[in-house]
């Protein structure tokens, strides 16, 4: 383990800041944990806590090397924005959608197979993919793209899809806005984007609504099983799980847009500081910044709010092409939107008592009951869904937040976070024993092969990662999802 790294509890620590200077940065992580902590996710952590106008650094159980900040941290300023602390995957986020379909239902492998089956003709899956790539997706023209990212889960825009209009009240937020609290200002913005040669491009992006791309993105059918404990039984009703039945959980974020939007801004503000002759945070460039306030600060959010309305928009249509697929295979079966939230978004928050912006990059909000943002929400009481992926093998959970997530920021973990990089993975795992596994657990996928890359063995022990949040009393769960089968990128697909 890491001598930086000094222990206060079973599933807390500190990291001190360089030179001792400011608030030491807050770990989240049991032993086990601990130990998956690389020296140079530790020196990338500190880094940031050096970064100009940074008050608040958390390192979270998930953490491992990310690009200019770990995957999986937490960070906070007033004064300034950090698009490396937001990542290149704008939005990228977690929804949950719960069927009225018994688990026996699909016990079948036939029934199984009939469903991915519809899915994979509705949503793509891998790299560059959009709607024009399967049969039954939805046309996507570039008026509708442009109302997609600029309105985000609008009445209109959700109409236009087939959407349930009433869904968008179950996001994180529904909709993000220009600097200045417009949509008139993303409309602008994105007007001289397509001005300035964007615009062929741009229709490709926005074909790319309702897919899951690829990489760690995915769809799991999943087995709900509620704890049986008071608490997690009042969450579960607010949240609209159902024991014993099937729910769908989505991974994805704003795909080719949001990757495009953060690779501009990356080279925008670099040569802003080298026109300048600003030094980058620890000499690293991936920590670029701007000041709050600033025309470049400014740009940064209103491409942030475009990425992220896409990210929305594209989680909420997955889900509708999701229950018509259902509705294909099993006539009449309904379903209900639980949640969809971030974790890869800078939000304006208050943290020890002044607005900060909150950057998330591999972290998920974690607002509990009673806290001022849920008032008029149905999650007052229990906090809202937080949904955590952990592996098809281990299954992941749905959580609500304690009043402890107030050392985090308010945050957790947004899954189990890799222990192998993609390379170590292929090197070092065995492709018919992930394959078997598979088969011993029961759970299909819609390819030949599972990704040996994306295989359990190669994220960290999610049994230990939900030990440490709970251990820290930053949240509990209200239930386990059990995959049933998994949609994800496969080079071999079935047909």
């Amino acid at each position: 383990m890491n001598s930086n790294i000094h222990i206060t509890g079973p599933s807390t620590a500190f990291i001190p800041a360089h030179d001792s200077r400011g608030k030491p940065i807050t770990v989240i992580g049991n032993e086990a944990i601990r130990k998956t902590f690389c020296d140079t996710t530790v020196s990338q952590i500190q880094n940031c806590k050096s970064a100009p106008g940074v008050t608040e650094v958390v390192l979270n159980p998930d953490a491992h090397l990310g690009y200019g900040a770990p995957i999986g941290c937490v960070m906070a300023s007033p004064t300034h924005i950090y698009p490396g602390p937001v990542g290149v995957d704008i939005k990228c986020s977690m929804s949950l959608l719960q069927l009225d379909v018994d688990d026996d239902d699909i016990a079948d492998p036939r029934i199984r197979r009939e469903l991915i089956k519809a899915i994979c003709d509705r949503t793509p899956t891998g790299a560059g993919k959009g709607t024009r790539s399967v049969k039954k997706g939805r046309e996507i023209d570039a008026e509708l793209g442009k109302k997609a990212v600029t309105q985000g889960a609008s009445k209109e825009v959700c109409e236009a899809l087939g959407i349930p209009v009433h869904w968008a009240e179950r996001c994180e937020d529904s909709a993000h806005f220009g600097h200045d609290g417009c949509v008139s200002t993303l409309e602008e913005r994105l007007a001289k984007m397509l001005r300035e040669g964007y615009a062929d491009r741009f229709l490709s992006k926005a074909q790319q609504l309702g897919s899951y791309g690829g990489g760690n993105h995915f769809g799991e059918a999943e087995k709900v099983t509620v704890k049986k404990n008071p608490a997690a039984k009042r969450a579960a009703e607010a949240f609209g799980l159902k024991n014993g039945k099937i729910a769908f959980l989505s991974h994805c974020g704003s795909r080719g847009l949001g990757n495009d939007l953060a690779q501009r801004q990356f080279k925008s503000l670099e040569a802003h500081f080298e026109k300048w002759g600003i030094p980058y945070p620890a000499g690293d460039k991936k920590l670029v910044y701007a000041p709050l306030g600033t025309p470049q600060g400014n740009a940064y959010l209103d491409d942030m709010a475009l990425g992220a309305n896409f990210a929305t928009v594209n989680h909420l249509l997955i889900n509708q092409l999701v229950l018509e697929a259902f509705q294909e295979v099993l006539p009449g079966c309904k379903g209900e939107f639980v949640y969809f939230i971030s974790h890869n978004i800078a939000r304006e928050e208050i943290v020890d008592g002044i607005p900060q912006w909150v950057h998330r990059k591999g972290a998920t909000r974690a607002f509990p009951g009673g806290h001022h943002a849920l008032k008029e929400t149905p999650f007052y009481k229990t906090g809202h869904p937080i949904l955590l992926p952990g592996n098809p093998r281990d299954g992941s959970v749905v959580m609500a937040a304690l009043p402890g997530a107030e050392k985090s920021c308010y945050s957790v973990n947004h899954g189990a976070g890799r222990s192998l990089g993609r390379k170590a993975a292929a090197r070092t795992l065995d492709q018919s024993s992930i394959d078997k596994e598979f088969d011993h657990h029961d759970i299909l996928f819609n390819g030949r092969k599972y990704p040996i890359d994306e295989a359990p063995d190669a994220y960290k022990d999610f049994g230990q990662v939900l030990a440490s949040v709970e251990e820290a009393e930053l949240a509990h769960q209200v239930a386990h999802l059990a995959a049933r089968f998994v949609i994800k990128d496969s080079s071999a697909p079935n047909d």
